[in-house]
């Protein structure tokens, strides 16, 4: 039997329980898609009554989370399609994040500075052709893209410099090597003009494959660094 991925209890709104889960696990074992929250109506495997959020190893923003989850959530028990509840919650999450001192004190720099800024570490065992930083997710997603996740690269954002790959600091060190996967294998098929959809859907079969199999997974690393562009 699956171990349950629930770590603590965080909070009770009105019938709702909000649950720290171990996002690691429900990516291996459950969902690959899982990011950094969910309800229900998006993830069927959630209980009804429950809103799971990854546990954070970056700044806190559960707060920004919840709020996001509790419109999408109402929306959706109402049947309103998933794209349009996820646009409602993102503008009332946009809205919050962009009330706090960090994000106010940032817009004001220029690009360059912003960028500077976003990146937290560059890890330099993987950085050949192209440059993988570690970036401040929550910047990246009150400055830039609400809806960044786990990690991204140039070929899909524009506000990714040229050849850079970024993974979210909200991502436990253990996730990070399946995600950077991920991210080159896309940004290679990409590359070779393959659409997003299609580069996408093929880089979460090897992520998967090696989420399964991780002892194949530095000789994959090794090979998608090698050939990225």
């Amino acid at each position: 039997m699956m171990k349950k991925p629930y770590l603590k209890k965080q909070d009770e709104i009105g019938p709702i329980t909000v649950w720290i889960v171990d996002g690691q696990q429900v990516r291996k074992s459950i969902d690959e898609e899982f990011t950094n929250f969910g309800q229900h109506f998006r993830f069927p495997f959630i209980p009804k009554n429950e809103f799971w959020i990854d546990r954070e190893f970056g700044p806190g923003e559960q707060q920004f989370f919840i709020d996001h989850l509790l419109v999408e959530h109402r929306l959706m028990a109402s049947r309103m399609s998933y794209d349009r509840a996820l646009s409602r919650a993102d503008a009332v999450e946009r809205k919050e994040r962009r009330k706090t001192e960090l994000i106010k004190e940032i817009q004001s720099l220029k690009k360059p500075d912003l960028i500077e800024n976003v990146h937290k570490r560059l890890l330099k065992r993987y950085s050949r052709h192209v440059q993988v930083w570690v970036v401040r997710g929550e910047l990246v997603r009150g400055l830039f893209f609400i809806d960044f996740t786990e990690g991204g690269h140039d070929r899909v954002y524009h506000f990714v410099p040229e050849k850079e790959v970024w993974l979210d600091d909200d991502l436990g060190p253990r996730e990070r090597r399946f995600v950077l996967l991920h991210e080159l294998h896309e940004r290679f098929l990409m590359s070779k003009g393959w659409t997003y959809g299609r580069a996408h859907r093929e880089a979460s079969k090897i992520e998967y494959s090696c989420r399964s199999h991780p002892d194949k997974l530095e000789e994959s690393l090794r090979r998608e660094i090698g050939r990225n562009p």
